[in-house]
């Protein structure tokens, strides 16, 4: 009962998103509204209140590398996988692996780790290595991609620290817990209140979105109405610029593929390889079960949101995230079970 009380909140939240959106007093809007909110104010503040207290003396080295091992092995075959078995253009391929393998380790990591591991020690290093490694590589590519002539602008790359919240918030908690800094405590109030915001708003975002997607296709349909008084001269030809929007179309015929092969990735792939690194890293009994448990954890619905933010996957990630996270109650039960 205490992973099912981990996990209820969860659906019951999404679910309030979806109904909301859908018969409620929220807009079409409203998950784009709610993810850029949870994107550029309320994750980061979480992150770097988070990281701020957290002391960076305690890891455990062997432990962690089973698990960036199983990291890098499933969000690399998710990457390249995404174009060879699906064909997702470079833009694409980023976020397709991070939905398979960026963990869950924040609102539901904590909680079952606390119920099944006992600590959330292990769990703080994961944090760090998905916000200072993983998700730094995952948003170059993605801002690389987002530039419309697809070119690598040097200071560009080297700026996005400082123009992507949620790295500049890391990094800034990273260096306060080095440096054993402490904000004043009207500062920190408000931070933990707005941090306090980003779980729940960034699942009724995911709900909301759910319901969104219908809507907004319509219009830009009806938009297209006007594009007949263009006829007569030849910007037709940016017409063509659409057919960006029919690469979309089919991938939702192979949407049930794509995430069967995600969720294979997340709640067994990732769990597989982190056990048998560690095996091979000779960790205990009690390390091999924190490491595995971290792995199988779900989707993170960060992966949304960066999703959500850059314009790419999003069909994919929203579903990747409820899928993984539902059937991960079952998934991290065997686990637990079986090496407990």
């Amino acid at each position: 009962m205490s992973l099912v009380s981990a996990f209820v909140p969860i659906w019951i939240l999404t679910a309030v998103g979806y109904a909301a959106c859908r018969w409620g007093p929220l807009g079409e809007g409203a998950a784009s509204v709610l993810g850029r909110f949870v994107f550029q104010l309320a994750m980061p503040a979480a992150l770097f209140l988070a990281l701020s207290r957290m002391p960076l003396s305690v890891f455990d080295g062997r432990s962690l590398l089973a698990f960036a091992v199983s990291t890098v092995a499933v969000v690399g075959f998710g990457w390249v996988g995404a174009s060879w078995l699906f064909g997702r253009r470079p833009g694409e391929r980023p976020i397709w692996g991070m939905a398979a393998g960026y963990v869950n380790s924040a609102n539901l990591g904590i909680p079952i780790a606390t119920q099944v591991l006992g600590n959330v020690s292990f769990l703080a290093e994961v944090v760090l290595l998905q916000v200072l490694v993983v998700t730094p590589v995952i948003l170059v590519a993605l801002d690389r991609h987002s530039d419309p002539a697809g070119r690598v602008r040097v200071r560009r790359i080297a700026s996005l620290p400082i123009r992507n919240p949620v790295i500049l918030a890391s990094l800034l908690g990273v260096a306060c817990s080095a440096a054993g800094l402490r904000l004043p405590s009207a500062a920190g109030a408000s931070l933990t209140l707005l941090s306090a915001a980003a779980v729940p708003a960034a699942l009724v975002a995911l709900g909301a979105s759910l319901h969104a997607p219908a809507p907004t296709r319509v219009e830009p349909t009806e938009r297209v109405e006007p594009a007949e008084r263009v006829e007569p001269a030849e910007r037709v030809e940016p017409a063509e610029r659409v057919e960006p929007a029919e690469r979309v179309e089919p991938a939702e015929p192979a949407g049930l593929a794509e995430l069967a092969v995600i969720t294979v990735l997340k709640l067994v792939a990732q769990p597989v390889v982190a056990y048998v690194t560690g095996l091979a890293l000779h960790l205990s009994a009690p390390q091999l079960l924190a490491v595995v448990v971290c792995a199988g954890l779900p989707t993170a619905q960060n992966t949304f949101i960066y999703s959500q933010e850059y314009g790419v996957g999003e069909a994919v990630t929203n579903r990747a995230v409820l899928v993984t996270t539902t059937l991960s109650l079952a998934t991290v039960a065997a686990a637990a079970t079986l090496l407990g």
